[in-house]
């Protein structure tokens, strides 16, 4: 695998046995990064221009946005070095359609850089990847969740170790090919969702602190993927036309009860399936091949369809109901990432915040009230209700309803409430007590 590549030696080094050697190296370990990229600082060979502007190091993931962004920041002056993260082992998704990080993205980034003239390399991230994302995603399920691994990857890999490595390598900031607009205020960034509302990414986004939104850049907040495309072919780039990822890049069949059974040997534990009245219907194969508000796969006879309510974890039982009992009025959440001018603790008081709210990313907003629950823990009240949350997904504020809205943060939903004051659905409340208020360990 070619992973390693320093165009820096001049336009014509690419030939020369040196940059052969240099360019054909295997996955580099960090501490191999810094040194090459401290070396680097003092090359002559580095423009002034690009010295004024300063560095910036590019997220590359080997498609179309984050390879179009390194050729802008090039052609703007930058001082540009692309980073790939290996970060499992891609086995069956290597060449996959529609697989993201897979190893054809590895040698899609490098082309990219070479092309661009800017050296690149590959750091290998498995084993943080595995224990903070994968690990973490199986853990979830196992506990009767819903989690949203893109949201764990940005939180624990990208904007906390990639961001800390772009410091240490003397970046002054890191850029991806996110979709989200960021403007630079006097009162702090402000993130804001994407001019393009069919690509916007907001809410995979939320829990980006403002400390790590000083360090970030998306510089295509403001462009159509239309745009995106079109001038990644006026530039030349070998990725112009390459399918955007879609699946989530660690479970190569689109089986995700297989990955957490191979994680997690024993998560496929049977149990009772349980109608909300207490009634005992059946039984299932693991709660983990089941999410709230399915309704095909259950499997029991019914003179009225049935959907899964809730899925508990302490008893490994799988809740089933009428669509009517999937309706939810309220919120709890935990791990909330505020972004707005207020502290969160004004934003939520007694008087309450008025703010719209996404639950998931396919979604439009809706309105709702931010407000403080008993123990201290968010609470958001749904102005209309909504059928089928689930504990793990992402509850993610705006400031209003409008395409270009402001982020306002967001955080993990941890229960659902049938009413604003009423009992909790999903999720067994043991679970998740201790840590329903606890602040955000991570950023995201």
């Amino acid at each position: 695998m070619t992973t390693v590549s320093d165009p820096s030696f001049g336009s014509d080094a690419a030939k020369s046995p040196a940059y052969r050697q240099w360019s054909t190296r295997s996955v580099v370990k960090s501490e191999r990064v810094r040194t090459a990229v401290t070396a680097r600082a003092d090359n002559p060979i580095d423009t002034a221009a690009a010295a004024a502007r300063g560095r910036v190091v590019v997220a590359m993931s080997g498609g179309v946005d984050s390879s179009l962004v390194a050729a802008l920041l090039k052609r703007q002056g930058y001082d540009v070095v692309g980073i790939t993260l290996q970060l499992y082992d891609h086995g069956e998704a290597t060449a996959r359609k529609g697989a993201c990080c897979a190893g054809q993205d590895i040698q899609d980034a490098r082309r990219v850089a070479d092309l661009i003239g800017i050296p690149h390399y590959v750091l290998d991230y498995e084993r943080r990847f595995a224990e903070k994302v994968m690990s973490s995603f199986a853990d979830s399920y196992m506990a009767g969740e819903t989690p949203i691994p893109c949201v764990t990857c940005n939180q624990e890999i990208k904007f906390k170790d990639l961001l800390g490595m772009a410091l240490e390598l003397g970046a002054e900031k890191l850029a991806t090919g996110h979709y989200i607009r960021l403007e630079h205020t006097a009162n702090g960034p402000v993130l804001s969702r994407a001019r393009d509302a069919d690509r916007d990414q907001s809410y995979f986004l939320f829990a980006t602190t403002r400390a790590q939104l000083e360090r970030i850049m998306f510089p295509l907040g403001d462009m159509p993927k239309a745009d995106v495309r079109e001038l990644a072919r006026e530039l030349g780039l070998p990725v112009a036309d390459k399918s955007d990822s879609q699946d989530i890049c660690f479970v190569p069949k689109g089986r995700y009860t297989d990955v957490i059974e191979r994680l997690k040997p024993g998560a496929l534990k049977e149990g009772d399936i349980v109608h909300i009245d207490g009634r005992r219907l059946g039984r299932h194969d693991g709660i983990i091949n089941y999410t709230v508000g399915q309704r095909r796969g259950i499997r029991i006879p019914s003179p009225e369809p049935l959907f899964v309510v809730r899925l508990d974890a302490a008893k490994n039982e799988v809740v089933v109901g009428p669509r009517q009992a999937l309706e939810t009025a309220a919120l709890i959440l935990k791990g909330v990432n505020w972004l707005g001018d207020e502290p969160l603790e004004q934003a939520a008081a007694a008087a309450a915040r008025a703010v719209h709210v996404r639950v998931r990313s396919s979604q439009p907003t809706q309105p709702a009230i931010l407000t403080s629950a008993e123990d201290g823990s968010i609470k958001v009240m749904l102005s209309e209700g909504q059928q089928g949350i689930a504990a793990g997904q992402a509850c993610v504020f705006y400031a209003d309803g409008s395409d270009s809205a402001r982020v306002l943060g967001g955080g993990t939903i941890v229960k659902t409430l049938r009413s604003a004051e009423g009992p909790v659905l999903n999720a067994a409340d043991r679970i998740h007590a201790a840590d329903a208020g606890a602040p955000q360990s991570a950023v995201r």
